[in-house]
């Protein structure tokens, strides 16, 4: 039996940023080969708040859950579980290990510094954390850590060395930490008040790789800054208020995604085109020439049919090339994705059409993931495999282009069942959530009864009412297909069911009603 092993190949990366700008909202769109990637959506009367810092006040604390609601001034308080606590302990290995109930650290009415690190989504609150991390281009601070690690994306071991002695060198008025491991530096203590201004832990990002000393220096000496500020804030408010707010979407875009295989950034507004222009020669000025104002004759986001695929983002089923297709259905506790054959039949036999329709749904899905921004609990329902040198292939291709998401993925092995778990960080609304709303027909059960079956409950809720209330006649107002159903289909039971109840029964449409909305009226 000839075996059909995948080769994977590395295309070369060409990327785009492409950045539209109404008064309404901010829309980016990441662009791979001419292949969009990714949409970030910001509007301006419902700016996100992941990365802001709040000075909040603990209103619940709920043992059984290990867990306490905070009032960060919100419409909802946001939730923080004891595993989001950093304690005075935590420099303390032994102590640390051993899980404090979490009354024994937070009391009702305390004040506490809490960071947003997923916004509020559906009918839940913000999560929150006290593990403060401020990001800047190269580096992230955390006040609270007293660590340095280096991005896993590094790969190489010289520039990790580098990087490493960079941070050291400028921590050099601290005692010498000790080193544990290749990926992370452990200070030997927390340091005293006295040293606030360099205390904490440092992440060095993957942007950081090649990156001059001076660059990297600059930018802990403006984290530095930034955490002062939140310092004298946090000192001088009162709770529940705002002591820091992450930078705007397109800012933050320019900090966090404009790396070195982006070869272009177009904007369409002129006001943001030259804030860009500024933000990226204060902090990014390798990309300057890189920088586009976009004033072409058609709308930015109708290069490289973008409006189209947003819209397509918002279907359940997802073609594929071969004639299978994808079925992608949210809900609240996880996401799943189901793999069909559809129209494909292969050339050859029926595991070698499954195999394609597999490998090509792995490629597929990994983009839809991140162009939905899907996160949480995923489930993907392969196409049962009989090889399973295939089910291997399948996801080594599935990891592949997974790992080009800038979003956290874990995944699990593909089990017996042709299924695959996998866990998507996401901090921030789905495209869905953002752009729909739940239908008021169904409310979200993505189906409706049908006519047949509202014209029966009619008949039950005329015999109820007739049994309570005494009426000459009664009028049933219903949508236009209910009342052509009770006239052509059910006219005969609505004979029958007058002459039961000894009353007239008159139809009236309401134009507005919705095909499960009825009214029964005694006249």
């Amino acid at each position: 039996m000839n075996q059909h092993i995948a080769v994977i190949k590395t295309p070369i990366m060409s990327e785009e940023i492409l950045i539209n700008v109404t008064p309404q909202e901010t829309r980016i769109a990441i662009v791979d080969n001419g292949v969009l990637q990714e949409v970030h959506i910001e509007r301006t009367q419902r700016r996100g708040l992941v990365g802001s810092v709040f000075k909040g006040l603990v209103s619940r604390v709920l043992p059984g859950m290990q867990a306490a609601f905070i009032d960060i001034g919100l419409d909802r308080t946001g939730f923080l579980h004891s595993s989001d606590i950093i304690n005075e302990h935590d420099y303390d290995k032994e102590e640390s290990e051993e899980i404090r109930p979490i009354e024994s650290i937070i009391n009702e009415g305390e004040e506490i510094l809490v960071q947003v690190i997923k916004d509020p989504i559906g009918s839940k609150g913000a999560r929150l954390t006290t593990r403060l991390s401020i990001p800047s281009r190269y580096i992230v601070f955390m006040p609270n850590d007293s660590s340095i690690s280096i991005s896993q994306r590094i790969k190489d071991g010289e520039e990790r060395e580098r990087l490493r002695n960079i941070v050291l060198d400028y921590l050099c008025g601290i005692e010498k930490p000790i080193i544990s491991d290749k990926n992370s530096i452990i200070l030997d203590r927390p340091l005293d008040e006295s040293e606030i201004l360099i205390k904490g832990g440092f992440i060095i990002r993957t942007a950081a790789e090649q990156v001059r000393d001076e660059d990297i220096h600059k930018d802990i000496q403006f984290l530095r800054k930034i955490w002062g500020s939140i310092m004298v804030r946090a000192k001088n408010t009162f709770p529940p208020s705002i002591v820091y707010e992450d930078l705007p979407l397109i800012m933050r875009t320019m900090r966090d995604l404009a790396h070195s295989e982006v070869d272009k950034v177009r904007v369409d507004s002129k006001e943001t085109y030259q804030r860009v222009i500024e933000f990226s020669r204060k902090f990014i000025p390798k990309f300057l020439n890189r920088i586009e104002y976009y004033n072409g004759n058609h709308p930015i986001l109708d290069l490289y049919s973008i409006e189209d695929e947003i819209q397509r983002s918002l279907n359940r089923k997802v073609p594929l090339k071969s004639g299978g297709y994808l079925i992608i259905d949210q809900t609240e506790a996880m996401t799943t994705i189901d793999v069909n054959t559809g129209a494909f039949v292969g050339h050859r036999n029926q595991e070698e059409t499954i195999y394609k329709t597999n490998l090509e749904a792995a490629q597929t899905l990994a983009r839809q993931l991140r162009l939905r921004n899907l996160g949480g609990i995923i489930i993907i329902d392969f196409i049962d495999m009989k090889d399973p040198e295939h089910g291997r292939q399948v996801l080594r291709f599935l990891e592949k282009y997974v790992d080009k998401d800038h979003s956290k993925t874990i995944l699990s092995e593909l089990t017996s069942l042709g299924l695959v778990q996998l866990t998507r960080k996401r901090t921030r609304e789905s495209l869905e959530h953002i752009l729909s709303e739940t239908c008021p027909t169904c409310e979200g059960r993505s189906t409706i009864k049908t006519s047949e079956t509202v014209c029966y409950e009619i008949f039950r809720e005329i015999l109820r009412e007739v049994r309570q209330f005494n009426a000459k006649k009664l009028l049933v107002v219903a949508s236009q297909c209910v009342i052509t159903m009770l006239l052509d289909n059910e006219s005969t039971s609505v004979a029958e069911l007058e002459a039961f109840i000894g009353r007239s029964i008159s139809l009236q449409v309401e134009s507005t009603y919705t095909q499960e909305q009825y009214d029964i009226i005694l006249l």
